[in-house]
């Protein structure tokens, strides 16, 4: 009998370049990514807002975080200028973008337009 794959419920520490390109491209959900730095205080603010999302929407979104410090090719190659950096992506292809910290109801807003625009 084949195991079903359970929704994490957490976000996915990404850590390297091409574990992003396949979680951003493989997936089967959007995938929300929190680019963010240990030295920044809003994105501290904003990790235990990226977990509640995780937690409670994890049927509707996979949520990933890029450390820009110890990933600065991918924030370079999605021209991440302001931390944190919240991304969708479908198919590989980023198709929204919210800059600044958010608590988890704006998160989750963030993310649900683009669900009522697909």
């Amino acid at each position: 009998m084949p195991s079903e794959l359970r929704p994490l419920g957490g976000p996915v520490n990404v850590h390297s370049d091409v574990v992003f390109d396949a979680l951003i491209s493989r997936s089967a959900l959007p995938v929300l990514v929190d680019f963010w730095a240990p030295w920044c205080g809003p994105c501290k603010m904003v990790a235990p807002e990226i977990r509640k999302v995780a937690a409670e929407a994890a049927d509707q979104v996979l949520v990933a975080k890029v450390n820009t410090e110890e990933l600065p090719g991918l924030a370079g190659r999605f021209r991440v200028t302001a931390i944190p950096t919240m991304s969708i992506f479908r198919n590989g292809i980023e198709v929204r973008r919210q800059a600044g910290a958010m608590p988890a109801h704006a998160i989750r807003k963030f993310f649900e337009q683009d669900l009522v625009a697909r």
